[in-house]
């Protein structure tokens, strides 16, 4: 029989995956360890790392400030090898640091391997935990223990020309229905741009009208799934967007299409700004969620994100849940909302940049309205590095397979994978 998980056993932010751990994680990480010394950090490289460097150096002047005769060495690790890394670290006691900065879909991997501390005690006892959300908590914990503090978010909505609405007497779309209709009236009267930006290898694209329909990534072949995939893939055609252009694109390739202004929609990320603003849709745009099914509601979207974690090797685990706790708070998360617009965990420090900056209203309203993920289970991976997904859409966005052919095929790899 195939595995079949619960519909958001494995997806919805508020519930941890099935997925056996091999290696419990260790005690509280408060519990001790020396509270003087040199605490080692290993942070995410970014191709512009001045401005997050500039954030991390005034706390690590704020943390050694409140405890004398502390050193932080912060290390800032290459993305594309981090997995490397980390093997590394779990293995080998003396060379682990004792705060990481890691990706909340490397969460299973780090859990399974047993490499990160819990963080439970830690964050009961951090006044400002309370402020993290359900959904929040639940994107760091695996299997029923926290292994980490969300401290930035990423999520996609809506972006849509505004002069090409303005020119035309049409509103942003209300309903997932509307926005296929919305698209097609563009793309008739303005048959030199494509009405919505949309790919056959965007996944991030199309799940939100999976997840809308009522599907899930784990029953991606049940009725509610399939609805979701044929709303997607419909607007791969020639009324929209034509297969011979946009079959084969990318989430990356959608961002380009609107900041060139080749498209007058497009499903962006609140991180995906500065393209826009370096291209001739500068100016020219506006921001909604993107909607779901019934008028009001919202798609869900995919939250990524990174989370501050310590190793379970860690030499001094209470020192690291203090500077944790520092960099994770809310002063830090908005400012580094100010160097990297990253979308704050904390709900007041998400308010706080709210109010500073109207242009992340509709990412803290989709965040709001609900967030999903991938599967919490080691075997994801394997699915993702697979392309099982953009295999699935871009089949049938090409008419290689119907969709009905083309889930069967996807939910039998995803199941398959998925750890039993």
């Amino acid at each position: 029989m195939r595995l079949r998980l619960a519909a958001a056993a494995a997806l919805a932010l508020t519930i941890t995956a099935c997925a056996p751990s091999t290696s419990a994680p260790s005690t509280a990480a408060s519990d001790g360890g020396p509270r003087t010394g040199a605490l080692k950090v290993w942070l995410f490289d970014e191709p512009n790392r001045g401005p997050k460097e500039a954030v991390i150096k005034e706390a690590v002047t704020e943390f050694t400030a409140a405890h004398p005769d502390t050193t932080v060495d912060v290390q800032y690790i290459a993305v594309d090898t981090r997995s490397e890394r980390f093997k590394g670290a779990f293995n080998d006691p003396a060379s682990a640091p004792d705060v990481v900065e890691y990706g909340n879909t490397d969460l299973p991997e780090y859990a399974t391997a047993g490499g990160l501390a819990d963080l439970g005690a830690v964050v009961s006892g951090w006044p400002e935990g309370a402020d993290l959300t359900a959904e929040a908590r639940a994107s760091a914990t695996y299997q029923g223990t926290l292994l980490g503090v969300p401290w930035y978010l990423g999520v996609r909505a809506l972006y849509y020309r505004t002069d090409v609405f303005s020119e035309l007497g049409l509103k942003p779309p209300a309903t997932l229905a509307e926005l296929t209709t919305t698209a097609r009236a563009i793309r008739a009267a303005r048959p030199e741009l494509f009405g919505v930006a949309v790919g056959g290898k965007y996944t991030y694209g199309a799940m939100p009208f999976v997840w809308a329909h009522g599907g899930d990534l784990t029953s991606i072949d049940s009725a509610q799934s399939r609805a979701g995939l044929k709303a997607y893939t419909d607007l791969i055609a020639e009324d929209n967007c034509p297969p011979q252009n946009c079959a084969d694109l990318t989430g990356g390739k959608t961002v380009e299409l609107f900041a060139s202004g080749k498209a007058a929609m497009g499903i962006l990320g609140n991180f995906n700004r500065a393209a826009v603003d370096a291209g001739t849709a500068k100016g020219k745009y506006a921001v909604v969620p993107l909607p779901g099914v019934t008028a009001g509601s919202i798609a869900p979207a995919f939250a990524g994100g990174n989370n501050l974690g310590i190793m379970r090797n860690a030499q001094r685990p209470a020192l690291a849940a203090d500077f944790l706790t520092l960099l994770a708070g809310r002063k830090y998360q908005a400012k580094m909302y100010d160097a990297m617009g990253n979308l704050p965990t904390l709900k007041p420090a998400s308010d706080e940049v709210a109010a500073k900056d109207t242009f992340v209203k509709p990412f803290i309203d989709t965040i709001g309205a609900g967030t999903r993920f991938v599967p919490l289970d080691p075997g994801w991976g394997k699915i993702d590095a697979s392309a099982v997904l953009p295999t699935m859409i871009e089949k049938v966005a090409t008419g290689k397979a119907g969709v009905d052919e083309a889930t069967t095929e996807a939910a039998e790899l995803i199941d398959e994978a998925l750890t039993r």
